[in-house]
């Protein structure tokens, strides 16, 4: 009797983008629009704000502005994941990233992506870290 072997799209990857690795409700996106960092360059904006579970997670906002059709919206989310995902270990621990495409029609390839978000991940953290300082200051002379 031969072992029955799992079907290959049941297969999980290592390093793969996992359940507790993404943003999924409103209040969460909510929050990170309002309170967050922000970080731009030519093909993406960053919205950075701490992580509430203590490891990073992503979420995605891709309108119909930047692309009419479902296919290419969804293309362009796996790319971003993609790019999170190869890129993991380079962005900041204990944040909650929210991308969101630059303008219309961009289409970045995974290795632009990644580029891209590792940088503005890091810069997004900063300008989150000194708005966490001003802060704290400003209660201390309070």
């Amino acid at each position: 009797m031969s072992i029955p072997m799992p079907s290959p799209s049941l297969v999980r990857k290592p390093g793969g983008f996992t359940r507790p690795m993404r943003m999924l409700k409103t209040p969460e996106f909510d929050r990170a629009f309002r309170g967050g960092s922000r970080a731009r360059a030519d093909h993406l904006l960053v919205i950075c704000v701490e992580a509430r579970f203590g490891h990073t997670r992503l979420g995605l906002s891709v309108g119909k502005r930047i692309f009419k059709l479902a296919k290419d919206r969804n293309r362009l989310k796996r790319v971003l994941r993609e790019a999170f995902r190869q890129n993991y270990g380079s962005i900041p621990d204990g944040v909650d990233l929210v991308i969101v495409p630059g303008k219309p029609g961009c289409a970045p390839s995974v290795e632009q992506a990644g580029k891209e978000l590792v940088y503005l991940a890091n810069k997004a953290h900063k300008r989150l870290l000194e708005k966490r300082a001003k802060a704290t200051d400003g209660e201390r002379s309070a």
